[in-house]
Formats: structure tokens, sequence, C-alpha cells
């Protein structure tokens, strides 16, 4: 039997973690797009702009998680009034995402929505990548799943900002973090990411293995359309299975030539 691809290996075992953190969400997700308001209007909005800004420089006073979890449940109702968003955009998204980052950075659950919406819909992976290293600051590998950002960092880096021997360090920082964390899997396999990019920045398995990851763990249909549709541009195959009843995908990357 062939042994599996090193980036295959990466990508499943990537994706297995991510997407036990994104379905136990997935429910709260939804009641709460379900909730949204009617269209804001654009004066609106200017008022939304101004209280985020407002908030980054509120006193707390000793509330800042209470903060960002209500800045955190404002972002999901804008970001899910999607007749809203198709007439004015997704430009808020940096600003919740700032304000959340600023008020409690270990809110580790938040950055997987957070920053697939700030690169993909509000075209900003520059702010994405820059609020992560914020955020990642004030985190330490002993807080529970923070080597995950380090993965969702270098998929920005290396999809989104066309920085390769970036996001290799990045995989490099988040195979040690997970190694610390005692996630030996999720270790191995970003260590071998990071290897493969700095022998082979423009390296396609490593592309398809980001790809994979936001496939599996986006909630949003949009976004796992795009993930299929370049994992297929580059060769690799999206598979649907069954096992025990529950859908199973399984992204399986092109051999480098």
């Amino acid at each position: 039997m062939a042994k599996p691809s090193p980036i295959l290996v990466f990508s499943l075992v990537t994706c297995l973690g991510l997407g036990v953190v994104a379905r136990l969400q997935q429910a709260t997700l939804q009641q709460l797009l379900a909730q949204t308001p009617a269209p804001p209007s654009a004066a609106a909005l200017r008022l939304q702009k101004s209280r985020l800004a407002l908030a980054l420089h509120l006193p707390t006073l000793g509330f800042s998680n209470l903060l960002a979890d209500g800045a955190f449940l404002s972002f999901i109702q804008y970001f899910g009034d999607t007749p809203a968003r198709n007439r004015t955009g997704y430009g808020l998204v940096p600003d919740y995402f700032q304000l959340i980052v600023r008020r409690d950075p270990r809110f580790v659950s938040a950055y997987l929505y957070l920053s697939t919406a700030c690169s993909l819909y509000a075209g900003r992976p520059d702010r994405t990548v820059a609020l992560m290293n914020q955020g990642l600051a004030s985190l330490s590998p002993q807080v529970p799943q923070a080597y995950y950002l380090w993965q969702y960092k270098a998929v920005d880096e290396l999809l989104f900002l066309g920085q390769p021997r970036t996001a290799s360090q990045s995989y490099a920082t988040g195979a040690r973090w997970a190694r610390i964390a005692g996630n030996d899997l999720v270790a191995t396999s970003a260590q071998q990411a990071a290897v493969l990019l700095q022998h082979r920045p423009d390296s396609k398995q490593v592309q398809v293995g980001a790809w994979g990851m936001l496939l599996t763990t986006s909630p949003d249909p949009r976004v796992r359309a795009l993930a299929v549709a370049r994992i297929r541009a580059l060769g690799g195959k999206v598979v649907v299975s069954h096992q025990d009843g529950a859908l199973v995908l399984s992204v399986i990357a092109p051999k480098e030539n």
C-alpha cells in the first residue's frame, strides 16, 4: 500500500481537529443568524462604526470579556444580514475584529469566524494577519487550541498575501505550540507543511491543505464553495463519503511535479 502524502495527512488531521471546534458552535451560529434584523441604512452603519470605535477606548471596569462576547454576538448579526451586506458590504468586519481582540485576545473561538470574514468578505487579509499577531502576543501554548490560530494565520499568509516563507514560519510556530499542548498529530502535520514550504514555496499540496481547512471549518456555504473550486483548480480532489451515518469530506492533494 502506498504511503499517504504528508500533506494529505496534514490536511485531514487539521480538518478533523478544527472541524470539531466548528461543529460545536454550528447550532448556536445558525440560531443567531436566524435572528438577524432588517437591513440598516447607511446612516445606521456609520453610527455602528462610531460605536465600535468608541468601544475600543471606553473603560470596561473589569468586564472586558463580557464586552467582547457582546461584540461577537453583534458581529454574527451583522455578518449574517445578507440583504444588508449585499447593499453595503462587509467593511465593519475589521472593526469588530479589532474590538474583540483588544477586549479579549484569549477569545480563541471567535478568531475562527473573524479571520475568514475579514480576509474573504472584507477583503483585508492584511488586517487579519495584523490582528492575529496582536492577539497571539497575548496568548501562549497553554491556552486551549491557541495553536490553531497559527495555522489560520498561515492560511492567510499563504493563500491571500502570497507570503509562503512567512506562512512556513507560522506553521512551524503552530507545530511547537501544538506539541507543548500535547497534540502531537497536529504538531507533526503542521511541521511537515512548514518544511515543505521552505523547500517548495509554491507547493500545491500545502495550498490544497489550506483550502481544505477552510472547506471543513467554515460555516458559510459561499466559503466552502470557493474552497472546493480552488482545490479542484490546484489539481486536488474533494471526496464525499458516509461514515456512521454522517457525511465525511476528504481532501486529496495533488502530487508535486
